[in-house]
């Protein structure tokens, strides 16, 4: 759905079989430019799942990445300084009525350097975790261009990867598995527009480093069981978390939080 009011009214602009969307991502420079993480059909098998572009705002829409009909993509971030460069996380999972199946041979992180027209699968690149990979959360640092932190389930090498040339190579920097608890209900990072060494997750409780990746120090917040976060990108002071709680407000960098507006 789309608005051109502020929220006031909507307009549906299709991909109506996708079910369920992980991101949508706009061109910092371009608002026609919009990037939609897919993840499909949760309890079976579909083709309209995976990264769609549209050129027009919503118009028409482009599958511009389809790796297989049990895999869709869950997460995408855009390199604010060079935004031709787009990260994607394939995520290979199925839904049964007792159970979530996690990870699979289709699950990987993906790379575009041309706005989204053709991907690359960089799973493999150096120092990233081999076999099956699980949810998959991306995040490129607007602060820094090239610099990218990838949340990665896995089995034994579970944790979060940086790299610093574009994806091409990573590093393990921290393996805390506090970060990557229950991941089929959270993985979610976001990376400060500001900072380019602060990086959020939320999980069950909401974690922040300011060294890269390397160390995290909890931030309390008016509810447990944490999911998204959106901060301002001219004052990273400035910031919205939701949780199973609500949304909350904080104008200090998540030292004090706003009631839960529920």
């Amino acid at each position: 759905y789309k608005s051109t009011d502020s929220g006031r009214s909507w307009t549906h602009v299709g991909l109506s079989d996708t079910r369920f969307i992980g991101k949508i991502r706009v061109n910092p420079n371009n608002a026609d430019l919009v990037y939609v993480a897919a993840l499909g059909h949760a309890f079976g098998p579909n083709s309209e799942r995976g990264v769609y572009k549209s050129s027009d705002g919503g118009k028409s829409w482009k599958q511009v990445l389809f790796k297989s009909d049990k895999a869709g993509a869950v997460d995408l971030s855009i390199d604010w300084q060079n935004p031709r460069l787009i990260y994607a996380s394939i995520w290979e999972a199925h839904r049964s009525f007792w159970q979530i199946s996690s990870g699979g041979e289709d699950s990987g992180i993906w790379r575009s350097t041309n706005g989204g027209d053709t991907w690359e699968d960089i799973s493999k690149r150096p120092g990233l975790p081999r076999g099956i990979l699980g949810k998959i959360a991306v995040a490129a640092s607007p602060a820094r261009s090239g610099r990218v932190w990838a949340l990665i389930e896995h089995k034994t090498d579970g944790g979060l990867y940086r790299s610093d040339n574009g994806g091409l190579n990573w590093e393990l920097v921290s393996s805390d598995q506090r970060l990557i608890s229950r991941a089929w209900y959270y993985i979610h990072l976001t990376a400060d527009p500001v900072d380019p060494e602060t990086v959020y997750i939320n999980n069950l409780a909401f974690w922040k480093s300011t060294d890269g990746g390397r160390t995290f120090g909890m931030i309390d917040t008016p509810h447990g069981d944490n999911h998204d976060l959106w901060i301002d990108p001219r004052n990273n002071q400035r910031m919205i978390q939701g949780n199973d709680g609500g949304a909350c407000v904080s104008y200090n960098g998540g030292e004090s939080w706003s009631t839960i507006y529920n």
